[in-house]
């Protein structure tokens, strides 16, 4: 992947062997994460759960995010010895989350497993900024493509073995699976330098963190945009694309060619981000959301396989450049000291786009209708295409009027 075979910083050393340790654990990460999520809703319903509670559980894994990945980002700022720690801790709550899935199926247990896996999910801050610390400032889009792949990557490769494996092992084989791969994740966790430059913060209070924090410059704007196009990915592939899908007559077999289509482009985009330094990345930025906007736009006029899996193949690749862009851009922000508050900030706020896209995707289509969900999220994807064009912190605004 054209990792770097050797970085000095100060007096440590960032090994190749450092970053396939650190990898082969984000691999792990995600993949425990995500192995059951593709038939999650299916076995709550087989184990005779209301959709509304079924509801209640898939949601819970997004507020717990909003709830705590600010708050763990500060609390990594203030103990920052325990980066690290809070990353192993985040495998320890995979583990015991598939464990209960395994031996319990009572409402509240499930529920605690799903908060669990949130909790999980939440520590992805401390990721992120130990592993921009493997790289200098001017490579930090190298680095978040780097990270951007490997959360794709597992995703798409759950959805695409996930029912297969039910269908061959039944349902409880892929929270066994979570289970070794937890463990596997767990042990390489342990294993991973944790950078942390000499220069150490000075004592400040938590509202001093959680004030600092709300004032970095380009912050809020740059999480808006990010929570936008979280909403549109929760409101469409993860949400209505596969109800649109069979009711334009895709089966359930050929839902894995729309997957593939979306996942691969933007699993290309994340490895392009990763060999190709992007000088303006604002205006790659804005010709993806403007370019997502129109596409979705048009799918309620696709009714075949092919149309729907081109569809999905553009707007796959331009959420795959506008992710990892904003995140590198992030992880530039603030000071030594701040870095985890930022992204924890930034991945807390974002996360606001799990849990409110389906719900405002349900409302729509309740309301008008299931096309106008997709009408809704390119509306949305306009909408931080002029969030960018007419926002002072984006240089998209003076390279326009050049233009």
């Amino acid at each position: 992947m054209g990792l770097p075979k050797q970085l000095v910083y100060e007096e440590k050393q960032i090994s190749r062997k450092d970053h396939v340790i650190f990898l082969g654990a984000v691999f792990c990460f995600w993949f425990a994460t995500y192995i059951y999520v593709p038939v999650f809703g299916l076995y709550l319903d087989s184990i005779g759960f209301s959709y509304s509670a079924i509801g209640i559980v898939l949601g819970s894994y997004g507020v717990t995010q909003i709830l705590l990945r600010f708050p763990f980002g500060i609390l990594s700022d203030v103990l920052s010895p325990l980066r690290k720690q809070l990353l192993i801790s985040g495998f320890a709550m995979s583990l015991l989350s598939c464990f209960i899935f395994l031996f319990f199926d009572s409402f509240i247990m499930v529920i605690t497993a799903r908060l669990l896996a949130g909790m999980t999910a939440a520590m992805w801050v401390m990721a992120t900024v130990l592993y921009s610390q493997y790289f200098t400032k001017d490579q930090s889009s190298k680095a978040m493509g780097i990270l951007q792949f490997l959360t794709v990557f597992p995703q798409f490769l759950s959805m695409a073995v996930s029912g297969y494996l039910v269908h061959l092992f039944r349902w409880m084989f892929p929270f066994w699976i979570g289970v070794a791969v937890s463990c596997i994740g767990l042990v390489l966790s342990v294993y991973i330098k944790d950078y942390r430059p000499r220069q150490t913060a000075k004592g400040m209070a938590l509202s001093d963190y959680v004030k600092q924090t709300w004032r970095v410059p380009d912050l809020k704007a740059l999480t808006t945009l990010s929570f936008i196009a979280h909403a549109v990915l929760f409101m469409t592939v993860f949400g209505f694309t596969p109800i649109y899908a069979e009711s334009v007559g895709i089966d359930e077999k050929q839902l894995i060619w729309v997957m593939c289509a979306f996942f691969v482009p933007q699993t290309l985009a994340s490895v392009w981000c990763i060999f190709y330094k992007v000088k303006a990345a604002d205006v790659l930025i804005w010709i993806s959301y403007v370019i997502t906007a129109v596409f979705l736009c048009l799918l309620p006029f696709a009714e075949t396989l092919f149309a729907v899996c081109l569809i999905h193949a553009v707007t796959g690749l331009t959420l795959g450049f506008i992710f990892p862009l904003l995140v590198s851009k992030v992880v530039q922000l603030g000071t030594p000291q701040l870095k985890m508050s930022v992204m924890g900030f930034y991945q807390s706020f974002y996360a606001l786009g799990f849990f409110l896209g389906p719900i405002a995707a349900g409302k729509v289509a309740e309301q008008f209708g299931l096309r106008e969900v997709f009408w809704f999220a390119g509306a949305l994807s306009l909408a931080a295409a002029g969030i960018m064009l007419f926002s002072k912190q984006f240089a998209i605004r003076g390279k326009s009027r050049r233009g």
